[in-house]
């Protein structure tokens, strides 16, 4: 952890962590926090119809219409519109066993159609757009509609989804649309939905609805195969926002503002984000934008206009947002002056963005503000672990969250991350399999996350996070390498110039990388290249590969032995594929599937000798 000069930190209402230990290595641990989770509701739609009372002309969601203005929705007109949906959906039948599936990106149409879902107890499942737009054989499309047996599908822009429905899409099933149709498909408008009001049926399917109820199955790409379909029922989410609240108490002083675009098929998202904005009936600006070189512009006219009280996302987000705020002074007061926290969790975040952000804040606020981060996943609704009041580091995942018991049990010479609670998953949607392998024999969920404790000493001071176990490989001579730590040292390292790094390879003599660009960085030590020249022409450049080599040889100068030298390097042409399931819509990479269908790639980089194109630092 860098030391920073002493400034004055922003207030903020947020708990400082009181964990209890029992147990004791080399057996396993246990680790739960002394604060007592408070009650939380049966249904997350408890807190629609509590704020449809208490604050009904409140802003619940906003996003962009076709003219550019904010369309909004409030509370007590959301609840009219979620109740007329799920009147809908029960007229046509729709139920655990025939399902909704989303396919559309976020929207408040998305948000009314998966909210009246939760409130009816009907079954349903966002899906990643990618898997329409910008896959090319769709089978992993295909096998997310056989395991859910829909029975409608909602696809806002009828057109752009009208090859992947064309090839997908079961007989008989409805599709709902909102701005076009597919050719070839009949398609209902999204309104016709809307059009006949709530009846008694509503009410009592509402009553039916428990914590036991299945809320949605969020498919979270796995090591291999096709997507797992993680449960996630009304217990998880409702426990969960409780937790996240226990923790961070600010969210409840007032209501939170939110300018989010993380997509809602994932759980940080589509659980944490707008779960905790309707928990705490605050609003929820659906951010069009991207943290990418095309979208970045949509999300900075954004921040121009809405003041967020947080940004819960991942690090690429302030990265992208860095040269914004350095030379925009009207942005940098907009964006610090409601902020309470930065959040960020996912991927690594540079200690140099750590201190440029906080460099921002000072000069913009006077005064630093908190870090916050953790460790989740869709299995566990996410939030599970947190830093708390304790000021993050890169590494640095916190405590166990209140209302959860963590485990930490040896597995070979690692320690693995283990959790129970009433915001862990029952399981897989229709894998019983792979259910019954996720859990011990004392029922914690087997997280696969390895850890470290910051003081061994006084586990009570927090957890570091060590990779995932199923990453880690041993070199040829029994060293075991940690996947997870040396990757971030690469991603940190490299900055703006490198977007992905694999780390290979199982059995060989020495640690490889293969790297995924970040075109738009590299092309920006080239500047007299034209905007069109090919990736090849850009990569070949003696600038952008001396500033690789020299990337390579800081981190040899730095690494303790050989299971933390990365000997030689790949600069890769080809992006992650989404189609080879390399990569999802996020931009999470699956360095096992990237190893596989790569395999000559691989092959090339431990050849002898190396040729040209390998980095040997």
């Amino acid at each position: 952890m860098a030391e920073r000069a002493a400034t004055k930190t922003r207030a903020v209402n947020i708990a400082a962590a009181d964990v209890r230990v029992s147990g004791g290595l080399p057996g396993p641990m246990y680790l739960a926090s002394a604060q007592r989770l408070g009650p939380y509701p049966d249904r997350i739609t408890e807190r629609l119809e509590h704020w449809a009372v208490h604050a009904p002309d409140r802003v619940f969601l906003a996003e962009r219409d076709a003219t550019g203005a904010w369309a909004t929705v409030s509370y007590a007109q959301a609840l009219d519109r979620i109740r007329r949906l799920a009147q809908a959906l029960l007229d046509r039948g729709l139920s655990r066993d025939r399902s909704l599936v989303i396919l559309s990106g976020n929207s408040i149409e998305h948000a009314m159609l998966a909210f009246a879902a939760m409130y009816a107890g009907v079954l349903y499942a966002p899906i990643a757009p990618a898997y329409s737009l910008q896959a090319r054989d769709y089978s992993t499309l295909a096998e997310v509609f056989a395991r859910m047996s829909p029975g409608l599908v909602f696809a806002a822009d009828g057109a752009r989804f009208e090859r992947a429905l064309g090839r997908v899409l079961p007989a008989g099933v409805e599709v709902v649309v909102s701005t076009s149709k597919p050719d070839g498909l009949a398609a209902t408008p999204f309104a016709a939905l809307e059009a006949k009001p709530a009846t008694g049926a509503v009410d009592a399917a509402h009553a039916r609805v428990n914590g036991d109820t299945i809320a949605k199955i969020l498919f979270t790409s796995g090591s291999t195969g096709y997507p797992k379909g993680v449960i996630n029922t009304q217990r998880m989410l409702c426990s969960n926002q409780e937790m996240i609240r226990a923790v961070m108490p600010f969210l409840s002083d007032e209501p939170p503002v939110l300018v989010d675009w993380l997509p809602w098929n994932h759980t940080a998202g589509g659980n944490h984000n707008i779960g905790l904005v309707l928990y705490n009936g605050g609003t929820f600006y659906i951010d069009d934008g991207r943290p990418t070189p095309d979208g970045i512009k949509a999300m900075v006219r954004n921040l121009r206009e809405v003041a967020a009280t947080a940004h819960f996302t991942v690090p690429r987000t302030y990265e992208a947002l860095m040269p914004y705020l350095r030379t925009d002074a009207a942005l940098r007061e907009r964006f610090f002056s409601k902020l309470k926290i930065f959040f960020y969790a996912a991927a690594a975040l540079s200690q140099r963005f750590f201190d440029d952000l906080q460099a921002l804040a000072v000069d913009t606020l006077g005064e630093e503000l908190l870090w916050v981060t953790g460790l989740g996943a869709t299995e566990t609704a996410p939030f599970a672990l947190c830093t708390g009041s304790t000021d993050a580091w890169s590494g640095f995942v916190g405590y166990p969250v209140p209302g959860m018991e963590l485990k930490i049990a040896p597995v070979g010479d690692k320690l693995e991350a283990r959790v129970r609670g009433p915001n862990i998953t029952p399981g897989y949607w229709k894998d019983a399999e792979r259910t019954r392998d996720s859990f011990d024999e004392e029922g914690f969920y087997r997280m696969g996350d390895a850890m470290q404790f910051v003081d061994a000493a006084h586990p009570e001071r927090g957890l570091l996070f060590d990779g995932r176990l199923a990453e880690n490989f041993k070199l040829s001579s029994g060293t075991w390498v940690t996947v997870g730590p040396l990757r971030s040292r690469v991603l940190i390292q490299g900055g703006a110039l490198i977007q992905d790094v694999v780390i290979s390879a199982p059995g060989c003599d020495f640690v490889g990388a293969l790297v995924f660009p970040n075109v738009a960085g590299c092309r920006a030590l080239c500047p007299e290249l034209p905007p069109d020249a090919p990736v090849e022409t850009v990569l070949a450049d003696a600038r952008v590969r001396a500033r690789f080599l020299d990337i390579f040889r800081r981190l040899a100068a730095e690494s303790t032995g050989s299971s933390t030298r990365i000997a030689r390097a790949l600069v890769l042409r080809e992006p992650p594929s989404i189609d080879a399931r390399e990569i999802t819509d996020k931009g999470s990479i699956n360095q096992k599937r990237v190893l596989a269908n790569r395999a000559s790639l691989v092959e090339a980089l431990y050849a002898d000798p190396p040729s040209s194109d390998i980095i040997v630092p």
